[in-house]
């Protein structure tokens, strides 16, 4: 039928995407809103676009072309789509097609001018906005120009910041579709953006409103700075008016102009305050319908508000749905276990069941709620102390919220927070107590490998229900508890008293250099051992040097070489002990070393190219050397001083305590990846039952869902396919967002500020973790796998678990963006004696590969230099 090509707004809703564009859609729903005035009109509909797409076949080469393009290599991009574009303008619109868009104009009656506007598949979707990545053409007057600018509109599909954010966000160019909405102009005399969430600080409970003068064009376009208004609880709360010289304005003929305001209107508002919170209601009315917070745009005419588009703000982070309409304060856990990207719902969810403490998601990533450690004045102090240690800035980001009267209720007192640095952990100072919870930790896990072995279907998912509970007893062992709050404890009174007594910043951080029984540390020097055993065959290093990622088979290749059989026995030996590791490990769903040893390819190959044989050893007796140097001159100094021998003596049973109990606190962790990697297997051989009997086309697929879902699919070999593709979707977005450190129950993230007036101007502020100054070459990575490293390097990367530690024996010092003093890039960094800072807000987008820096330890602050 030719009407299918046009369809009135009022006949779509935003279920229509496909038909009609996100804008299209969009604008349908609006339009069934009661109280929203929408401008009247049409749309064009994709099969409009296919068919005009299909008049020149060769699109569909150059489409292939773009496909393969990196999203990097602008010229090309900018070359190829410009061809694209001026191939769909030239070719002419059929006739029954023209008919029925002219026809749709004659129902219009007599309006002559009219907008048109770009509406895309891939456009106002809840994880892509696309905004401003097609374009819309304002007072178009006549049937002729009207048909030209659908024109313009379908080949704006096209343009390079439309294919480059594509690319960017991994979605096929030939999966997307332009329609094209024609609507009645308006001549507004003001116009502007509603947010219904602030877009800053994400607070859902607040509005903003940018308004100026004209068309709104004026404000989109950067022409002028808006009025902007924020609103919150039915009043305006705070309001910046601008100087508006220039609006933009409708001409008769067609097209628009830029005018300039008369000098007296300039300062004045371009709304009154009643008018904003008449507007903000009507944008309340929309979000409630979308479901979501709004970006809206809107005009204001003789008698009233007319909406032309809604959005999605899809940058904001999602809360936590707990269900109740409480005030609740949430802390990130990624910021603690030093993961920060999103995980997928089998990660999330073995994660919640293993965990000590209730965990929420939202965004991919998981979330505590402080909220009642917050609420009793005595357990609040205790609680912010022990945060303050491990992250100021999630301290100073709870603070603010604390600052706001009755955000967090008032609740009787939540119990004693952490010891004062002054009274360590009722625990006895014997290495038999590490070496008796490590043999705990090993009895549990071997029991678990023996008695999973026989588990499959149903009686699998039992059985790992129980074995959770054992997962958490083990984690909640008082004497596990007792030996980690001792280390990091006496670490604490160390370098409070040393400071007090000696005026000396962070002395902990060399006494605990080589500390005994840490798995962490003796991980990455276990692998300057397994690059001792390659290094004396090149032919082995030239092979390696070629491994491709995917080659997981590259082990048996090696064992034919001069050297290969003891090489490759070497990495087994390693992996056997470590390859339950792997970068984001605390998400079940991530690649294992044992899964894909190419990983540790290029931290071998460094290995074997900035270090000499024996350098394990060495360098973990240096370690121990600095530190017995460090307790020499450090009670040699205290003795020498008024009340000297006390003093020394108190510095020698914590420098004792420290160094038995600090390694120890990497174990826990250890235990549980290890733990988690018995399970992963088990369930992997459960997801391949599924394929063979056809109830899923891969086993990865069981990692979008959630154990529970997993456990119903094992029992009813059913199993929802566009839950999975959703939830796949779904995380593909979530890598777009950046989670805060702290998050409240009203949307606003916080990350905190640092507050010191100590930082040289133009240098990075972050918080010191291990002590000492060095400058050298900055490496900005993300992926550990693309390691290349030289001796000196600085290594700047968004965070570092403790699968990162093989790279730590090659570095010369550390820049994270997120840690605090006990997370595990901070533990081992002081373990290997680099100086390091961590907590730097943006820290690999501000410093370039490449650029010479200084790293500033004991003071927490890089400089980059000229």
């Amino acid at each position: 039928m030719i009407e299918q090509y046009v369809w009135d707004l009022h006949e779509v809703d935003e279920t229509q995407v496909a038909v009609v564009g996100g804008k299209g859609a969009h604008l349908g729903g609006l339009s069934r809103i009661e109280g929203i005035r929408v401008p009247a009109g049409f749309c064009v509909t994709t099969d409009a676009f296919r068919r005009i797409m299909a008049e020149a076949p060769s699109i569909d080469d150059r489409l292939a072309q773009l496909s393969r393009l990196n999203p990097d290599d602008r010229e090309a991009i900018r070359t190829l789509s410009a061809q694209i574009r001026r191939a769909i303008e030239g070719i002419a619109i059929p006739g029954d097609l023209a008919a029925a868009i002219t026809r749709a104009l004659a129902r219009l009656g007599e309006h002559t001018a009219y907008a048109v506007r770009s509406s895309a598949t891939a456009e106002d979707l809840p994880t892509a906005s696309f905004a401003g990545q097609q374009d819309t053409y304002l007072n178009v007057v006549g049937p002729t120009a009207i048909l030209q600018h659908v024109s313009r509109c379908w080949a704006s599909l096209f343009t390079e910041r439309a294919v480059t954010y594509r690319q960017r966000n991994g979605i096929d160019h030939r999966t997307v579709h332009m329609a094209v909405v024609v609507q009645q102009m308006v001549f507004p005399h003001a116009a502007g953006i509603l947010f219904t969430a602030d877009p800053v600080t994400g607070n859902r409970k607040v509005a903003t409103v940018d308004a100026g003068f004209g068309l709104g064009e004026a404000l989109v376009s950067g022409l002028v700075n808006p009025d902007v208004f924020t609103v919150r609880d039915g009043e305006v709360v705070s309001k910046a008016i601008a100087a508006k010289e220039r609006a933009v304005q409708a001409l008769s003929a067609g097209g628009t102009q830029e005018v300039a305001i008369d000098a007296q209107r300039q300062e004045q508002p371009a709304l009154t305050d009643a008018q904003v919170v008449q507007l903000v209601q009507l944008g309340r009315r929309i979000e409630a319908y979308f479901g979501r917070p709004q970006d809206i745009e809107w005009c204001l005419v003789d008698d009233g508000f007319r909406i032309v588009q809604s959005r999605p703000i899809t940058t904001l982070f999602p809360i936590p749905d707990i269900g109740d309409q409480e005030n609740h304060v949430y802390l990130s856990v990624g910021h603690q276990q030093m993961m920060t990207d999103p995980m997928k719902p089998l990660g999330i969810s073995m994660w919640q069941l293993t965990a000590m403490a209730p965990m929420h998601e939202a965004g991919g990533r998981l979330f505590v709620d402080a909220t009642r450690a917050l609420a009793s004045p005595a357990g609040r102090a205790g609680f912010l102390d022990l945060v303050g240690r491990g992250d100021p800035l999630v301290r100073d980001a709870l603070e603010t919220v604390l600052d706001r009267d009755g955000f967090v209720p008032s609740l009787p007192d939540a119990g004693p927070g952490r010891r004062s640095a002054g009274a360590p952990a009722p625990i006895e100072t014997d290495p038999a107590v590490v070496t008796k919870l490590i043999e705990r930790s090993q009895a549990s896990i071997a029991a678990l490998e023996r008695d999973i072995r026989a588990k499959t279907g149903p009686a699998l998912f039992d059985f790992l229900l129980e074995a959770f509970e054992e997962h958490k007893r083990v984690l909640s062992d008082p004497l596990s508890m007792q030996a980690i709050m001792a280390g990091m404890e006496a670490t604490w009174w160390l370098n409070d008293k040393l400071q007090e007594w000696l005026g000396e910043k962070n002395a902990a951080d060399t006494l605990t250099l080589s500390a005994p029984d840490n798995i962490t540390s003796e991980m990455g020097l276990a692998l300057l051992d397994v690059a001792d055993v390659i290094r004396p065959h090149p032919e082995l290093v030239a092979f390696l040097q070629n491994v491709d990622v995917g080659d997981e088979g590259f082990l048996d290749g090696m064992a034919k070489l001069a050297g290969g059989a003891e090489a490759r026995d070497a990495i087994e030996a390693y992996l056997d002990r470590y390859g339950m590791r792997c970068v984001g490990e605390i998400d079940i769903t991530r690649p294992r070393w044992r899964e894909r040893p190419t990983t540790l390819v290029p931290v071998i190959l460094d290995n074997v190219r900035n270090f000499e044989p024996g350098a394990a050893e060495r360098r973990f007796e240096q370690g121990q050397q600095k530190a017995q140097e460090k307790e020499q001159e450090v009670l040699s100094r205290l003795r020498a001083q008024p009340d000297g021998d006390r003093k020394a003596d108190e510095a020698k049973r914590m420098i004792d305590r420290v160094r038995t109990f600090i390694g120890y606190r990497e174990y826990p962790k250890y235990g549980i990846i290890s733990r988690y990697f018995v399970y992963k297997r088990a369930l992997l051989e459960e997801a391949e039952r599924l394929v063979r009997a056809n109830v899923l086309p891969e086993k990865e697929d069981v990692f979008y869902l959630t154990f529970q879902e997993f456990h119903d699919a094992v029992r009813s070999h059913q199993v929802d396919d566009q839950l999975i593709r959703q939830r796949r979707e779904a995380f593909r977005s979530y890598h777009a967002l950046t989670p805060p450190r702290v998050l409240t129950s009203d949307g606003e993230a916080l990350t905190g500020a640092y507050r010191r007036d100590d930082v040289p101007a133009g240098a990075l502020t972050g918080l010191p973790v291990s002590a000492g100054t060095i400058e050298g070459r900055a490496r900005v990575i993300l992926d550990m796998a693309e390691a290349d490293l030289e001796a000196g390097d600085i290594l700047v990367t968004p965070f570092t678990d403790p699968s990162w530690s093989p790279l730590f024996v090659g570095i010369a010092g550390l820049v994270t963006e997120v840690g605090g003093l006990m997370t595990h890039g901070a533990v081992i960094a002081r373990e290997y004696g680099l100086p390091a800072v961590v907590g730097v807000e943006q820290a690999t987008r501000l410093i370039r590969d490449g650029q010479r820096i200084r790293v500033h330890g004991t003071d927490g602050y890089v400089e980059i230099l000229p």
